[in-house]
Order: C-alpha cells, then structure tokens, then sequence
C-alpha cells in the first residue's frame, strides 16, 4: 500500500496496477483513488471499465491502442477479469508493450502468481496485495477515523469494537458511521457506547449458539439460528461455522490437556488469545469424547446436505435440537 499511495501523492503512475487480495474494502478504495487520481469517472472517452470473465484481451488491446481524446492518459479497469487464475498467453505478451497514453487497473480477488499475466504486471507494473490487516493496523486505522471526527475512544471500548465487528474493514467503517452517530455529543467513545450501538459480528452469535447448545437450551440454540436466518446467512455457512468452532474446541481441549497455557494454544490454533480463551473456556462445558463426536456429526451433516438427501436449512435446524438434547 506504501508505492500505491506514493504514486497517488506524487501523481507518478505505472501503466499496469493490479490489486488482489480478499480485503474488498482496500480493493474498492485503491481502486477509486487510483481512477480519480488519473481520470475522472464520467469522462467516456478517456475511462473504460469492464468485468466478467467474458471480458475479451481483444477487446482491452484494441481499446489501449487507442489515443487519449484531449487528456494524458487513457484508464482501462478490468474487474473479476479471471485473467489472473488461467493462461492468458496474448495478454500476458501485450502487457510488456502498454502505450505510455494507457493505464491498465485489474481487480482481483484471486490471483495463481505462476501465471503468465501475474509474472508479466510484476516486471511491467505492480501487483498489490491487499489482504485483512492485523489488528494493530485496524487500531490505528479506527483511531485515525475517531481522531478525524474530533473524538477520543477508551483502549477497553476500541478493543470490544474489534471483538463484537471482526477485521473487515466495510463492516467496521459501517459500524463506525452508527458508532460516530450515537456519540454525536459525547467527547470520548465507551465501553458502553460499543455495546448499546455495535452489531456483533456473526461468529459471536454462533459462539452465543453452542453456549445454549452446551447447557441444553434448545430454544434459545434455535433462537440464535434462526436470527442468523433473518440476516440472510447462507445455512451451510452457519454450519461451516459450527463444524469450525467445535473442532477449535477440540484442539483446544486437547492441547488444554497437554498442558499448554492459553497463549501456546492460541499460537497453535493461530487465534487471537483472548479469542482462544473463549474456546478454552467454551470447550469445558463438554467431555473430550462428546466434542469428538460432535465434529464427527457436523462433517455426517455436511456430507448429506451435499448428496442431496436433505435440505440445508433442515439440515441445521434437526442438528442443533439433536446436539442441545443430547446430556454432556
């Protein structure tokens, strides 16, 4: 992001940018700055966007070839191209000779590096990848929107914010708009600002759900699910969600009974440790052999949703009632 925002602020632009990478926020952005930087969006003789996989090298070489009509340079966007994943052998050759009048701006969300094009934008333009930041990165970003809108956040209600919105920077940046909002005349942002105006984020309500499950409370387990419906999550991700987060409780568990402290295994688990303590935790309303069958069970559902032999959101409702009726 450094040499992107280089060549926005210096206005020195290479002829091919490629931006990939699975933060959609950044892409956007980078994306939008990149095009206001070089030409404006209602300018039609000087700015072209395509996308799709239909999209044809033909048509983009035919286009570049073209002069600029009365401006520096001419801006091509080719979005979801998909010319990054397969061979594109003619493009690939037509990218080393890109007129100087010509810009190319590719957005992809996935990219095979050992392709043709990939090699050919990294020796004649630059490829920026622009995946979920860290979460001191997101503090800072969070605390320079605060910082612009005049206000303060307490370290405990910043450090919730990020709990309850996750790392994607949309819902965060929409989370914060409701959060700038709510706090319109208040100096400082708290704990209880957060709570009383912050979505959580769809992994607690799941975390919510298997606490119900654990203790029995059927209703409630459905209450969560049927919540999760209503916001328009796909039932095979809530289930890819469960089936993850009892098998995290069971290598939880069991690293747990190795002996290894809450930072061991969140190093092994590659979480947060403040996330791997709530699964530690989580993982202790069950016996060992329970959450060993459970991830057995979620994959048995998975497997016949995909055969076809009973319908997604059946699939998960009949799980959770057999999961919360079933004694520890």
């Amino acid at each position: 992001m450094v040499n992107l925002n280089r060549d926005i602020k210096e206005h020195t632009f290479k002829n091919i940018y490629l931006l990939f990478g699975e933060e959609d926020y950044l892409l956007a952005t980078y994306k939008k700055r990149l095009r206001e930087a070089m030409v404006r969006e209602d300018d039609s003789m000087n700015y072209a966007y395509f996308e799709g996989k239909e999209t044809q090298p033909e048509t983009l070489i035919e286009l570049a070839e073209t002069m600029p009509f009365l401006a520096e340079r001419r801006v091509i966007v080719v979005e979801n191209s998909g010319f990054f994943k397969s061979s594109q052998e003619k493009l690939a050759e037509y990218l080393a000779t890109v007129p100087e009048t010509t810009v190319f701006i590719f957005v992809e969300k996935e990219v095979d590096k050992r392709t043709a094009t990939f090699k050919a934008v990294k020796q004649h333009g630059y490829p920026a990848q622009l995946d979920t930041q860290s979460e001191e990165t997101l503090q800072k970003w969070i605390l320079m929107q605060v910082k612009r809108e005049g206000s303060q956040i307490t370290s405990g209600a910043l450090s919730l914010f990020l709990q309850y919105v996750g790392s994607d920077m949309k819902s965060i940046e929409s989370e914060l708009e409701k959060l700038f909002s709510y706090t319109m005349d208040k100096k400082e942002i708290t704990v209880e600002d957060v709570t009383q105006v912050t979505s959580r984020r769809i992994e607690d309500h799941i975390f919510d759900m298997i606490e119900s499950v654990a203790r029995q409370q059927q209703m409630k387990a459905l209450d969560y699910y049927y919540d999760l419906l209503s916001l328009k999550v796909a039932p095979m991700k809530i289930l890819t969600l469960i089936n993850r987060q009892f098998n995290l409780m069971l290598q939880a568990r069991l690293l747990r009974e190795k002996g290894y402290d809450r930072n061991a295994i969140a190093s092994g688990l590659n979480l947060k440790p403040f996330i791997a303590g709530k699964y530690i935790s989580q993982s202790e309303l069950f016996s060992t052999k329970r959450l060993v069958r459970l991830v057995e069970e979620g994959c048995e559902t998975e497997e016949q949703i995909k055969t076809g032999r009973i319908t997604d959101k059946l699939a998960v409702e009949l799980m959770l009632i057999g999961y919360s009726s079933v004694k520890r």
